[in-house]
């Protein structure tokens, strides 16, 4: 049987999922990488909500620069919609992916942004 990443990170995504649930007070932070873009999702799990968005699809100034500086531009847009949203503590979900790269400078981002993991 051949090496499925996929599967893999889906198998870990549901094991981060178990643990992490976000709540009106707390919000989950989800993060979404592909080949092209990084997105980020600050979701209300209670009520089924995604309270703000960031994409480097969706900024400009993204699009020009390598991909872990739009990690960054993305935790910054994140964590600015958030603090306007009136949340200011957040549950990291890194979605099956490994802490590093991307997804580690979107969080860094965040965190100088203002956001508390």
């Amino acid at each position: 049987m051949a090496f499925d990443r996929n599967a893999r990170r889906a198998k870990i995504k549901v094991r981060v999922r178990r643990k992490v649930q976000g709540t009106p007070e707390r919000p989950r932070l989800s993060v979404y990488r592909s080949n092209k873009g990084i997105y980020a999702q600050i979701i209300d799990d209670e009520n089924g909500r995604t309270l703000a968005s960031a994409s480097s699809l969706k900024d400009k100034q993204a699009n020009e620069v390598a991909k872990t500086e739009q990690a960054r531009i993305v935790g910054q847009a994140i964590a600015e919609k958030a603090k306007a949203a009136g949340i200011a503590s957040v549950v990291f979900d890194r979605n099956g992916y490994l802490y590093h790269g991307r997804v580690k400078a979107l969080a860094d981002a965040a965190r100088e942004g203002g956001l508390q993991f």
